[in-house]
């Protein structure tokens, strides 16, 4: 494929315009696709797939860059990449975005029918994975279109049905009936991670039940007092002295008349409130375990959307609170209730529709999880153990598996996998298979579909072709490398697919885990409709571009840690794209015609080339390390500072003297210097901002089609210059210091001065003489001298830098008071630096523990700062007189 033709850098930077095509000219060349090519190494990542319930918010952003930032520096350094992308399904929330489109036009599921209802789903979908598509391509992320999936696809719905069929045959997947979490609003079952709690005003109803033989009654309290028409025991502690006497006499139930016995259980707390419970089995989950063992009647007086059934007598057909309302009010009426006592607790609420879950007893599939996590387990024991990113977040995720219940699968819905069980119509035998009987007439599939986290627990693997393990990409890219998702997720996916993986593939899914946190708003509240705060990662991209968006998203937090957004953060990071644009121009128009076998290094090269050539090479090693180790924060800021200060602030104006000087062979040489920079910079730079560095590198003396393709930056050795480093170091203190002291005293850079450098050796004195011509580039002197025996005139501005002293008699300018008020204050400065330093050095527990190279770069600091000391106290006795 040929280079695209691109012109000169445009005088404006313009994300809008450099970001229009730049897509399109990446998917098309393929560049994101993997090769399989067998001589690189693969490295895998599948992304975390959306639902298909509406458009991508800022957290998909963020991750999504995270993992852009992965992949693209890998493709960069030699790997096969495989970043594969695609969407969930997303049963309950997608069913109720379709179901209220619907309603707005008048009709129901039902009206239509499973099969309609259906295909209007997947019309949903086709839309929603177009928006979403389009949101991936704003944001430039590298993603394999070529295996894109979707968890209701062919290939994963055949996945599905194998890890089904194999975990019913051997016994971990059970049907039965059981106390279940319902949502009565979406009419669906839902596992326990899908459950909200929140704390909310209450109450305790006290009331007594009458004994059957009329001989007294027996307290009971409850938060749940329509539950009570399906009550069928009172319950009382077998040892407790009050109630001994009365198991296995009987109550009436208030309101029914019913009869029901009282019996003795273990489960029951004396000491907490009467020491006697109402049991109602089919509306509490540990009323359910106490019916069985004691064979008391299930009695559901509920259905499904929340209202009472025929068993609640003349309560039938009210709502569950109205229910509760009107019982209250005729239990007062009859003296049963006593006390409504108020009380704060924890109701769970339905993470999809918000409605209060209701205990219900239902008939429904569930995995038999101790096993399966018992193996999840003891794989982190082992070296092969899955490494969380923070290691913090291995606790939580070992806590939930070490008490682990029976994961309930089968939701009430139409759109989904549905659940591959047929039950014969006259014997009512169940059928468990891939396939459905060939006497197909004389059987009825279950109507039920698979929880949403079934199939996306087989995600890393089901995407590459499994079940079919001779898969070319399932050989190739499984195990992944690493997951991104943030710690919301922790229960509800990243632990499903460890114990999938490990159970269907032998192998962990991925090797490590990334974890983030949640983007905020600038005041630390968590986004959302209610408070208004939310903010469209599309609608930052129009304004400011999507670089900018991902570098700041990709540098705001530290793993595992929140974000805090704004769009003053976002702003910078614009001032900060549009610096390299301004820069990289600069650089550009100095090299017209230079071509990348122009590029020549070994020549005579400055002092600012060989220290721009080392930060770069420290910059690179750093970036690399950083980035490895997933500190983009970190390796953010380090890019930042030696893009601004030291490439732009500094090289670029240093770089000018030759440029504009009439030595060729100096210039050609600072030209290659500048190329070979530059180009670094963009590489390093491409994984958080794609677009922009592209554009420059196109514009770049350089080899290749893409910088998506380019080699990833190696330190050179041979272009390491320590002492060189230390030479820029000292000039770059000298013209700081006597910039900052103008400043003091309102003396323009425009206006010459005299400048006095007092050396403390001669090793110093040869290497501000040899850089000379950048002093009196900088700090613009009427004359400069440059002597260990240069003597300091009494009205003078002085500051003390490593190794020299500055001098610049003001004659008129200077208040002598206010100098040594200024000097003081650095003195104080300074003293406290010596005693900080002292005080760490003087630490044995510092001294025991830390690196030799440590110990030394603080030894080195205290001479230092004792130096200067020593000079500015020296100076202030000088003024004083």
């Amino acid at each position: 494929m040929e280079k695209q033709d691109q012109p000169a850098l445009p005088t404006k930077y313009d994300p809008a315009a450099i970001e229009r095509n730049r897509y399109d000219f990446w998917v098309n060349g393929k560049f994101f696709q993997a090769s399989g090519d067998e001589t690189k190494e693969p490295y895998t990542i599948v992304i975390p797939p959306p639902n298909v319930t509406g458009r991508l918010h800022l957290g998909h952003a963020w991750d999504t860059t995270l993992q852009d930032i992965l992949t693209r520096m890998k493709r960069m350094q030699g790997y096969d990449v495989l970043w594969l992308p695609g969407m969930d399904h997303a049963g309950i929330a997608t069913q109720a975005k379709v179901e209220g489109k619907l309603k707005e036009e008048g009709i129901s599921r039902y009206d239509l029918g499973r099969e309609k209802f259906v295909e209007e789903t997947w019309k949903w979908k086709e839309e929603y994975a177009g928006h979403i598509r389009q949101q991936w391509s704003k944001l430039g992320l590298g993603l394999d279109y070529s295996r894109e999936r979707f968890t209701l696809d062919e290939g994963l719905s055949k996945a599905v049905r194998e890890v089904f069929v194999s975990l019913y045959k051997k016994g971990l997947i059970y049907r039965g009936e059981y106390i279940i979490n319902w949502d009565p609003a979406t009419k669906t079952a839902l596992s326990d991670i899908e459950v909200i709690y929140k704390d909310i005003q209450g109450a305790f109803y006290h009331m007594r039940y009458p004994l059957a033989d009329g001989s007294g009654h027996i307290e009971i309290a409850t938060t749940r007092p329509e539950t009570m028409l399906g009550d069928t025991a009172v319950a009382v502690h077998p040892e407790d002295e009050r109630y001994k006497h009365l198991i296995g006499k009987s109550v009436i139930l208030p309101i029914t008349g019913r009869e029901i016995p009282i019996i003795g259980d273990d489960y029951v707390d004396m000491d907490f409130g009467s020491g006697a419970v109402k049991i109602t089995p089919a509306h509490d989950p540990n009323d359910f375990e106490i019916g069985n063992r004691h064979s008391l009647e299930r009695i559901l007086v509920m259905n499904e959307d929340g209202t009472m059934n025929s068993k609640a007598g003349k309560y039938a057909d009210m709502d569950r609170f109205q229910c509760r309302k009107q019982l209250v009010s005729d239990l007062q009426s009859e003296g049963i209730l006593f006390k409504i006592e108020e009380h704060t607790h924890s109701v769970g609420h339905s993470e999809r529709s918000g409605a209060v879950v209701e205990p219900y007893l239902s008939t429904q599939w569930f995995v038999k999880m101790q096993p399966l996590a018992d193996e999840a387990v003891a794989l982190q024991q082992s070296h092969d153990k899955v490494q969380f990113v923070p290691d913090r977040f291995e606790k939580t995720y070992l806590h939930w598996m070490e008490n682990i219940r029976d994961w309930c699968i089968s939701r009430q819905l139409w759109w989904g996998h549905r659940i591959p069980a047929w039950y014969h119509k006259e014997t009512g035998e169940i059928h468990v298979a891939h396939e459905a009987p060939l006497d197909i007439e004389n059987w009825e599939q279950d109507n039920d579909v698979l929880d949403t986290w079934f199939s996306s627990a087989l995600w890393p693997f089901s995407t590459m072709g499994w079940p079919d393990e001779e898969s070319a990409d399932y050989k190739r890219f499984y195990p992944t490398d690493v997951l991104v998702t943030g710690y919301d997720i922790i229960f509800f996916w990243v632990s499903r697919m460890i114990f999938q993986g490990l159970e269907f593939t032998g192998k962990k899914p991925f090797k490590d885990v990334l974890i983030h946190g949640l983007v905020r708003d600038a005041d630390g509240r968590k986004m959302s409709k209610s408070l208004g705060n939310g903010v469209d990662p599309m609608d930052v991209i129009e304004k400011y571009g999507a670089d900018s968006l991902r570098y700041f998203l990709s540098t705001g937090s530290s793993p595992g840690q929140d974000l805090r957004f704004s769009f003053e953060k976002v702003e910078s990071t614009w001032n900060f794209a549009n610096k390299i644009w301004n820069a990289s121009r600069f650089a550009l128009m100095n090299m017209e015609g230079f071509t990348y076998e122009d590029i020549d290094l070994s020549g005579e090269k400055t002092v600012a080339d060989k220290w721009i050539l080392t930060r770069l090479n420290e910059t690179i090693d750093q970036v690399t390390k950083l980035a490895d180790k997933y500190e983009f924060g970190e390796a953010g800021r380090l890019l930042y500072n030696f893009i601004w200060d030291d490439f732009c602030d500094w090289y670029i104006e240093m770089a000018k003297l030759p440029l504009y000087g009439e030595d060729e062979t100096a210039k050609n040489t600072t030209r290659s210097v500048l190329a070979y920079v530059l180009e670094n910079i963009m590489k390093l730079l491409h994984p958080f901002m794609p677009f922009i560095t592209e554009e420059i590198w196109q514009s770049l003396p350089h080899q290749g089609e893409s910088i998506t393709v380019a080699a990833w930056p190696q330190s050179q050795s041979g272009l390491h210059d320590e002492s060189a480093a230390n030479e820029m170091k000292l000039l770059v203190e000298v013209i700081r210091s006597v910039r900052n002291i103008r400043a003091e005293v309102n003396t323009p850079m425009s206006k010459q001065i005299q400048l006095t450098i007092k050396p403390k050796n001669k090793e110093i004195q040869e290497q501000l003489l040899k850089n000379s011509s950048y002093l009196q580039r900088f700090c613009n002197p009427s004359s400069l001298e440059i002597h260990t025996e240069a003597a300091v005139p009494e009205k003078a501005m002085t500051a003390v830098v490593t190794g020299a002293e500055l001098i610049l008699p003001l004659e008129g300018l200077l208040n002598i008071e206010e100098e040594v008020a200024r000097l003081e204050k650095e003195l104080d400065k300074l003293t406290k630096e010596v005693e900080r330093v002292q005080k760490k050095l003087g630490n044995q527990g510092f001294i025991a523990k830390a690196p030799e190279k440590v110990i030394e770069e603080e030894r080195a600091k205290e001479a230092d700062y004792s130096e200067k000391r020593s000079a500015v106290l020296f100076r202030i006795k000088e003024l004083k007189g």
